[in-house]
């Protein structure tokens, strides 16, 4: 395989480096790695189980109640287990699916320090309750008395709110005999750093805070370590273990919050931020954390992970499995016509910068001639993208066969590979060249924490066509709204987009 566009400035192998204020720190591995540990999964999957198993337990207590105590009302005597049993089951299967649903749907199954109290299991119960009284009526089914549904649902919440109650306060003491800690990091100026502290408390959902440290400029009044100021914090995060950064939001500018959010969450990081009061009458874009004596607002990363990453892997596998497959036979006569237009090989691997800023090798079908690297360096003058892009119309370099497969984006094809190895998405930003990658601002960066994709709205809406800032806020947008359908949607447009040779060169 040949190479097109390769930087001479920099070997293949060796990838870009993190920006880092201070010295040179580890090398970042896949972002999704925090969200994929084996145990964090295991004990999220045993909590949700757990939940599901005692609110079931509480529904069956609870309906079994209340059909105990309408036989006791209307005189029928003490009401013997296995009659009632069998009226409950009529009814059980039904209950449990929309229990469930409801509950999931209502953020009864979140993590601890999210999940919502017992005046949410209330009203989670009567939506259930008037559901399947909805769905009785519907379906012509006759009540002997109306109090049941009533009677059932307070006689299962209290049922529900005691186990619950139970099992928040067991397990909580089991993580702190387990040694479970939050391992937090405050970021803000001295005196606000201790006030927050002070407010934060020394646990949130049952888990104790571990405070490593602080990173501050001006240190007074700090009780804690502090480890340094903004500019040593990829360092401070490449060596320490940290599983969220609490920021005092009123101590940085948004240039430096910005940078703050970004070095953390390509670490992995969490991080929340401790708004002003004025700040809270607003809308934010962040998930609201309960806290002790002070709100906290976490911003999440644009991350695919959990059940986000298996639905959006599974969807490229199976279409780039699909189209690789149906697609060979026009892949053999694309390889005849490249290699009778000119010598070389069919494929050439372009050094291109994907997710986490690691270099990886972009499959495509050769489309210059071979020495296309060399001449590069004399055709930076006449380069006609804006910023970090490398753009000519009638570049020198191009073959007859190349021009044709550019036209029409058939030298991407190639990129199905890449899907198949995880290297890329079906759909993502795209991946640059190291050569434009160098050429970046900071604020760019936010785009390298997802897999890179073979089209997305760079090509739609215009592809090179437009500045490079607007480019990267495409980006910025698809990561922030994207779902599957979004990726569906995407796809089919850049068909029509293709055909139309919308900024194609």
């Amino acid at each position: 395989m040949a190479t097109e566009h390769a930087p001479p400035a920099r070997p293949p192998s060796s990838p870009p480096s993190s920006r880092g204020s201070e010295g040179a720190v580890a090398p970042i591995g896949d972002i999704r790695a925090p969200y994929f540990l084996l145990r964090s999964a295991a004990r999220r999957f045993a909590s949700i189980l757990a939940l599901i198993v005692l609110d079931l337990a509480g529904l069956v207590l609870g309906v079994y109640g209340a059909l105990a105590l309408r036989d006791m009302v209307y005189g029928k005597g003490v009401p013997l287990w296995g009659f009632l049993w069998k009226a409950e089951t009529d009814w059980l299967p039904f209950l449990t699916v929309i229990t469930v649903l409801v509950f999931w749907q209502a953020g009864l199954y979140a993590e601890r320090e999210r999940r919502a109290g017992y005046g949410r299991i209330v009203a989670s119960l009567v939506l259930v309750g008037a559901i399947t009284m909805i769905f009785a009526v519907g379906t012509g089914h006759r009540f002997g008395t109306y109090g049941l549904a009533p009677t059932a649902v307070i006689l299962t919440s209290i049922c529900i709110g005691l186990l619950r109650g139970s099992y928040d306060v067991v397990t909580g003491d089991l993580l702190k005999f387990a040694g479970v800690r939050r391992r937090a990091m405050l970021v803000g100026k001295g005196d606000n750093l201790e006030r927050l502290r002070r407010t934060l408390g020394g646990s949130r959902g049952g888990i104790d805070y571990d405070f490593v440290g602080a990173i501050s400029s001006s240190p007074e009044g700090a009780s804690m370590p502090v480890l340094g100021d903004l500019s040593a914090l990829p360092t401070v995060l490449a060596t320490r273990e940290v599983d969220e950064l609490i920021v005092v939001d009123s101590d940085f500018n948004d240039r430096e919050l910005i940078e703050v959010v970004e070095q953390a969450h390509r670490r992995g990081v969490k991080v929340r931020v401790a708004p002003r009061a004025t700040e809270l009458l607003i809308e934010r874009r962040g998930e609201y954390v309960p806290g002790q004596g002070v709100p906290l607002f976490e911003l999440r990363p644009p991350v695919f992970a959990g059940a986000d990453w298996v639905v959006k892997r599974g969807f490229d596998l199976s279409v780039s499995f699909v189209m690789a497959v149906v697609g060979l036979p026009f892949w053999l006569l694309i390889a005849l016509a490249i290699k009778l237009d000119s010598p070389g090989p069919v494929l050439y691997s372009d050094r291109r910068v994907g997710l986490n800023e690691q270099e990886f090798g972009m499959l495509k079908f050769r489309t210059m001639f071979r020495d296309a690297a060399e001449r590069q360096g004399e055709l930076e003058a006449v380069n006609e993208a804006e910023g970090a892009l490398f753009k000519i119309a009638d570049d020198p370099r191009i073959t007859r066969v190349g021009s044709a497969l550019r036209r029409f984006s058939i030298d991407e094809v190639p990129q199905i590979l890449n899907v198949l190895r995880g290297e890329m998405s079906l759909v993502g930003p795209r991946p640059l060249p190291v050569r434009d990658y160098e050429l970046l601002e900071p604020w760019h960066r936010k785009r390298y924490l997802v897999l890179p994709g073979m089209t997305g709205l760079w090509q739609v809406a215009g592809r090179s066509s437009l500045s490079f800032d607007d480019l990267v806020r495409l980006d910025f947008y698809y990561l922030e709204h994207w779902s599957i359908w979004l990726d569906i949607s995407l796809l089919l447009k850049t068909v029509p987009a293709v055909l139309a040779r919308r900024g194609a060169y």
